[in-house]
């Protein structure tokens, strides 16, 4: 080229070639210082952020122990001497614990339950002191007539109304094998109670035996709720009422009176045949033992008789005179001996004075 430019616009060889530096010594030294010090300031950096991190490991593992610490803290409970101890492992049951203060697995692990066991729960069955609740569609959510009707032993129908009180003796059980407690005791209570009943007749149920047809209800109850495992223990049953429907209630007592009556009379004509039968035995007795008397003496009598005859009559035989003047004397004295007498002697001339000792006994 005539201007011995070069394409790049430089007249000078020099900066001909594109690839040549163009700074100068100095600049190259002040690059490398500057990268130097670039180096340094990123291996200062990256020595602080180890540290850094070093520290906030150390807080959060820390944090982390003393949440650990809270956590495990959260396993003691206290169980108050009302109450049972129920401890759940995932949700299943695993152990009760008595009252106290005690440890399970905290949260999710166990967990526990505190039912109360020592309050006593009343139900009634045939009747409601408070007014009952109702369903959407308005009607009773019990029936209680299906509730107190209940067959006797001897084929009548009565009404009962009763109460149960129960309370919880094993939570374990009460709380895993029981949905509806309350459900659960007033169906069972309703077949003892038919069952005590239908062995018994109604006069025992109104009136005379209330007291075995409410042990053997209870007796029969408990056996259930045993057999269930339902962890609840019946305290009492009480029989409130017990009497014939109501729509035939005033037949019911017609005939109640009717039996009141007969057994009335019944206990008279008893008491009648208890006073009348001893003394007609003792008079029976008293006339067979006067008849008995009188048969010993008229026997006795004839024997001695029969045997005083007999000595007369062998004396006689060995002395005909004086026997039979002896007896005609003897019969004179029985003639005479019992009347009043005038003596008259025709050869005297007249009554005979003689000493009236009859008279005188007679006075006596």
């Amino acid at each position: 080229m005539s201007d011995n430019k070069s394409p790049w616009g430089n007249s000078n060889d020099e900066d001909q070639n594109p690839w040549k530096p163009r700074q100068n010594e100095s600049e190259t030294a002040d690059i490398e210082s500057l990268l130097k010090k670039s180096q340094a300031k990123v291996h200062h950096i990256m020595n602080g952020g180890k540290k850094k991190r070093g520290a906030d490991f150390n807080n959060w593992g820390a944090i982390a122990v003393i949440v650990l610490l809270l956590w495990a803290l959260t396993g003691f409970y206290q169980v108050q001497p009302q109450e049972q101890g129920v401890v759940l492992r995932f949700g299943k049951y695993a152990y009760t614990t008595a009252p106290g203060l005690h440890y399970h697995l905290p949260y999710p692990v166990e967990t526990v339950l505190k039912p109360n066991v020592s309050r006593e729960n009343r139900i009634e069955i045939g009747f409601s002191s408070e007014p009952f609740r109702k369903n959407r569609r308005g009607s009773s959510m019990r029936d209680l007539q299906a509730e107190n009707i209940a067959l006797t032993g001897d084929e009548n129908i009565v009404e009962v109304n009763f109460t149960v009180t129960w309370k919880v003796k094993n939570a374990g059980d009460f709380l895993f094998n029981v949905r509806d407690p309350e459900a659960t005791v007033r169906t069972a209570a309703e077949s003892a109670m038919r069952d005590s009943i239908g062995v018994t007749p109604i006069m025992e149920i109104i009136a005379d035996d209330r007291k075995g047809v409410q042990e053997r209800a209870e007796k029969t109850l408990q056996s259930l709720l045993d057999k269930y495992k339902t962890g609840i223990a019946v305290t009492s049953v009480q029989l409130t009422k017990a009497d014939a429907p109501a729509q035939v209630i005033d037949a019911f007592n017609d005939v109640q009176r009717a039996k009141a009556d007969k057994e009335r009379l019944s206990n008279e004509a008893e008491a009648y045949r208890n006073d009348i039968l001893p003394r007609a035995r003792g008079e029976a007795s008293r006339i067979i033992s006067e008849a008995e008397a009188y048969k010993s003496k008229v026997i006795d009598a004839a024997k001695g008789d029969s045997a005083r005859f007999t000595a007369v009559l062998e004396e006689y035989l060995a002395a005909k005179e004086v026997v039979a003047r002896r007896l005609y004397l003897e019969t004179m004295e029985d003639v005479y001996g019992h009347v009043d007498k005038v003596v008259i002697d025709k050869q005297a001339g007249g009554v005979v004075p003689y000493l009236p000792l009859p008279g005188l006994n007679k006075k006596q």
